[in-house]
């Protein structure tokens, strides 16, 4: 099972294994204040196309594919691989930044992982 919760939500029992999917740590947050069992920064976009998409709504369709294309090239998918077996064992929660939830790197990576798991 895969979940999503923001860095700035308490953590809980429930998340089982915590993942910060973020490519720069969470602004504002301490690093002993947020519960994580591992950070996973190269499993996040490319600073690159973090820069080009810049959160323009207007361009989410193509940072989806870019994204996605990102996840088949190393090191994100052996990091991907690693979340995807995580997930066959036990809750994993990606935990993310971005204010946005409907259009962020978190969602589409949880969006790849329950594909992966379902087929």
């Amino acid at each position: 099972m895969v979940h999503m919760k923001r860095a700035y939500e308490p953590p809980s029992q429930a998340d089982g294994y915590r993942v910060l999917v973020e490519r720069l740590w969470p602004r504002g947050m301490k690093k002993e204040a947020l519960v994580l069992d591992e950070w996973l920064k190269d499993i996040a976009p490319s600073a690159e196309l973090r820069k080009w998409y810049g959160h323009e709504l207007e361009r989410w369709t193509e940072f989806q594919q870019r994204y996605r294309h990102e996840l088949t090239r190393e090191p994100a998918h052996s990091l991907f691989m690693k979340l995807l077996e995580r997930a066959r064992h036990g809750t994993v929660t990606l935990v993310f930044a971005s204010k946005d939830e409907e259009h962020n790197s978190a969602l589409l990576l949880k969006q790849e992982l329950e594909k992966r798991l379902r087929g």
